[in-house]
């Protein structure tokens, strides 16, 4: 009798209704908190990734999605592959990279610092395809080179930031420490 009323309770809670089952297509498969990420070639250091969280998504795009949290930004730095000193660094309030596109984006207070030219760039969000070695904004940008600083409509280079150009430069403005 006692095995009776098992297999009456377990039928009982079953249902055939599969649309009750939630759709997941679109959640991370992968979560990572407090994560430093290095990235060398043959020995050498090329990237240097701080994100206090990373989120890796498979469907329905391939994507990883870096997060700002408690006040802490992304952060990205990337190294001379000849010398080892750092070249470039990006901090921004999230990133997303698209796998199967090789293009980057970022976004919220986003500041890049070209150590060789001394550029310190400020802007909403930022865009890095390594297919077609570009890096590029078409939203305002602010660029800081010692003393001077440039605003315009936005800016493209490629991503050694060696040939950076201000779309619709609107002016300089120089001044005094």
């Amino acid at each position: 009798m006692g095995l009776f009323w098992v297999v009456v309770l377990s039928l009982a809670g079953c249902t055939s209704n599969i649309q009750s089952i939630p759709d997941r297509s679109d959640s991370a498969n992968q979560r990572v908190e407090g994560a430093h990420v290095h990235r060398s070639d043959a020995g050498h250091l090329q990237l240097e990734l701080d994100s206090p969280l990373i989120y890796k998504y498979e469907r329905p795009l391939a994507k990883t999605v870096y997060s700002s949290a408690n006040g802490e930004q992304v952060k990205m730095r990337f190294f001379d592959e000849h010398d080892g000193h750092q070249k470039v660094s990006i901090a921004a309030d999230s990133a997303i990279s698209f796998d199967d596109r090789n293009i980057m984006e970022a976004h919220g207070n986003v500041v890049v610092v070209d150590f060789g030219s001394g550029d310190t760039i400020y802007l909403f969000d930022l865009v890095w395809n390594s297919n077609e070695d570009r890096i590029y904004s078409d939203n305002p940008v602010r660029a800081r080179n010692g003393n001077r600083l440039t605003e315009g409509d936005g800016f493209t280079s490629d991503e050694r930031m060696d040939n950076l150009h201000i779309i619709r430069q609107r002016g300089v403005i120089e001044f005094n420490d």
